[in-house]
């Protein structure tokens, strides 16, 4: 079967059209992982053959700094962008490429390198995400809670292991309560104190874990996304745009980072793969005229939601927030109710920083929500339990990786148990 319809999607017809041809008579996981090798191998082909004359497909002349439309890839969802380092500057003005479309030929391949199959629950990923957090907690609590009884000084141990993993003082002085409650010199075992630290993880953040709902009645729904430097914007940007897409929302993308042209390259190589439009400015435009003009052409064209992007800012800068209260004020010039949402991605890395980051950008952008990314790369995932008990905002997202799979709704029972070390 796999070599029939690989054969198949390696034909001149479009691989879009071999998909659809398939689509009866086998399941999707294998039609997904066959579009994929024949991309990348008709690529590689592509690049190995004698030059031909290069075709674009623009559904219109772009002006300079106007909206560009791309054809959805079938992998789309499936592949991760290049990050912010690896996307070089280019003509933004230039039309959108074909589906073989390369921003520098030095660039990693679009597609896997082999076809992975996306066969992974959330649950699994997430708690892959978080094994470094869970990893670095279950040791401790497995060198703390040997065979002798509960005494003072493993209650202190474990409070400071907790401490050590960014819960925050109040969520750990709660949790060693709860330990100590009926079992002070008595055997506890380490699953015991796993299980207690998952219910009371899950307390604390189930009044925050909720979604991020797109009121109809504000069209378009805009949501402007802020963070410091090297948070995710970008590519949070690109993974909600895949959420709303699927969800049948029309998005508008905009390029609203105007400081960093690879940051316009890379909303743009998303909204290539999503079909959804962007609306860009030359580097070094200003962004808040950018967001006037990204609301009405989304009212023009019907869009459902706006996705702002903008420049990573320092909390502790004052100049770069003021900007940030610009694009605010302007974007109430055209609707007095916009931004309907203002997200925060935070880097979960950054620990404790990121208390200060949500205490200024609140104060500032009037956040409203908060979407925590970067957990595959930390052992103190622990922070945004008390981010939610000290600043009581909603959590609508949590992201482990980088391709468009990995950003998916907050669970609070989900975190509990993975940051815990559970099984589901």
């Amino acid at each position: 079967m796999w070599s029939e319809l690989l054969d198949l999607a390696m034909q001149d017809t479009t691989i879009e059209l071999a998909a659809a041809f398939v689509l009866g008579t086998a399941s999707w996981a294998i039609v997904s992982a066959t579009i994929r090798t024949a991309y990348r191998l008709r690529s590689q082909r592509k690049r190995t053959s004698p030059p031909e004359a290069e075709t674009t497909t623009p559904s219109h002349e772009a002006p300079a700094g106007g909206v560009e439309e791309a054809p959805v890839h079938a992998a789309a969802l499936d592949t991760e962008v290049p990050a912010d380092d690896g996307v070089l500057e280019s003509d933004f003005s230039a039309p959108v490429q074909d589906e073989a479309f390369e921003p520098d030929p030095t660039a990693r391949d679009m597609a896997p390198a082999e076809p992975v199959v996306p066969n992974r629950s959330w649950w699994a990923r997430l708690r892959d995400g978080l094994s470094r957090t869970s990893g670095s907690i279950g040791a401790s609590l497995a060198a703390i809670f040997t065979k002798r009884k509960l005494d003072a000084e493993m209650l202190d141990d474990l409070e400071e292991v907790l401490i050590r993993a960014d819960l925050g003082v109040a969520t750990a002085a709660k949790i060693t309560k709860a330990i100590s409650k009926d079992r002070y010199d008595k055997d506890v075992d380490v699953e015991e104190v796993k299980a207690v630290l998952a219910a009371e993880v899950e307390r604390v953040l189930t009044p925050y874990a909720r979604p991020l709902e797109i009121d109809p009645g504000n069209k378009p729904f805009v949501i402007l996304v802020v963070g410091v430097n090297g948070s995710g914007k970008t590519t949070t940007i690109g993974k909600l745009a895949a959420l709303f897409s699927a969800n049948g929302h029309s998005v508008l993308l905009a390029a609203g980072d105007t400081f960093r042209a690879a940051a316009i390259e890379q909303l743009k190589i998303w909204g290539e793969r999503l079909a959804c439009p962007v609306i860009s400015r030359e580097q070094g435009a200003d962004a808040s005229a950018l967001a006037f003009d990204a609301i009405k052409m989304a009212r023009e064209r019907g869009d459902s939601v706006v996705l702002m992007d903008t420049a990573g800012r320092l909390q502790n800068r004052a100049e770069p927030m003021a900007e940030l209260e610009k694009i605010i004020r302007v974007m109430k010039k055209v609707d007095p109710d916009a931004p309907h949402s203002v997200l925060l991605v935070l880097d979960a890395t950054v620990g404790q920083n990121a208390m200060s980051q949500v205490e200024i950008f609140g104060r500032v952008a009037g956040v409203t929500g908060l979407v925590m990314t970067k957990f595959d790369g930390t052992a103190r995932g622990g922070i945004l339990v008390a981010i939610a008990e000290q600043f009581q905002l909603p959590i609508h997202f949590i992201g482990v990786g980088e391709s468009a799979y990995d950003l998916e709704a907050f669970e609070a029972r989900d975190f509990a148990r993975a940051i815990a070390g559970m099984d589901g």
